[in-house]
């Protein structure tokens, strides 16, 4: 009974979520496992995409967890235009409503790609009309989709990104994410540990709000 209660509470309360890969530094590193608030937006039927009641509206910058409409897989992407926004990317830059979104240097880090090598990422403070949070860009990788054309985000649905921008699989790759396959908005780090340092538990990112 503890069991079955203890999966509902998982699968329709809060969740906890690992975070495996770099799509969303330098906010979320590999090895920082974040509490997921499942009743931010929707209530839903336990282990279904079925919901039941609306109980609040995502806004422009949240931090979520959903299913890829293209494979199910659970991801975890920052929401960057809302239902009827018209939003384009010119070389990083964003532009949402026609507002181009304002940026500021921070500095530079290193990060490691695999069967790239290591490399120089600048990390930058992206602002537009309504909320603000750090980002990061490599120049150095080739291909990375720096620009779209402008595109009207359909009714309940939303265009999510990585703040990883050049090392993120998101809504440029697999389009825009409905409603339903929202899971819960991410709130917090519960606890970090560097999975390169022999999993060194990284004290000052427990119970670290996220931006």
């Amino acid at each position: 009974m503890f069991l079955l209660l203890f999966g509902v509470f998982r699968t329709a309360v809060a969740d906890w979520n690992p975070i495996p890969s770099a799509s969303m530094r330098p906010n979320l590193l590999e090895g920082d496992v974040v509490f997921v608030n499942r009743l931010a937006f929707n209530l839903k039927v336990p282990l279904t995409d079925i919901v039941l009641q609306r109980l609040g509206e995502p806004q422009r910058g949240d931090i979520v967890t959903f299913s890829s409409p293209k494979d199910g897989t659970r991801l975890i992407k920052r929401i960057i235009a809302l239902p009827g926004d018209t939003v384009e990317m010119r070389e990083e830059q964003l532009v949402i409503n026609g507002q181009p979104a304002q940026y500021t240097a921070l500095d530079t880090a290193p990060e490691t790609i695999a069967h790239v090598g290591q490399l120089t990422a600048r990390r930058i403070r992206e602002r537009n009309q309504t909320e603000q949070h750090r980002i990061q860009v490599l120049p150095q990788i080739a291909g990375a989709a720096r620009s779209f054309a402008p595109v009207t985000v359909p009714a309940d649905h939303f265009l999510m990104l990585g703040d990883n921008r050049d090392n993120s699989a998101d809504s440029r790759y697999f389009g825009f994410v409905p409603r339903n396959l929202l899971i819960g908005k991410a709130e917090r780090i519960l606890v970090s540990a560097n999975i390169e340092e022999h999993w060194q538990p990284r004290l000052q990112r427990f119970g670290m709000k996220l931006e």
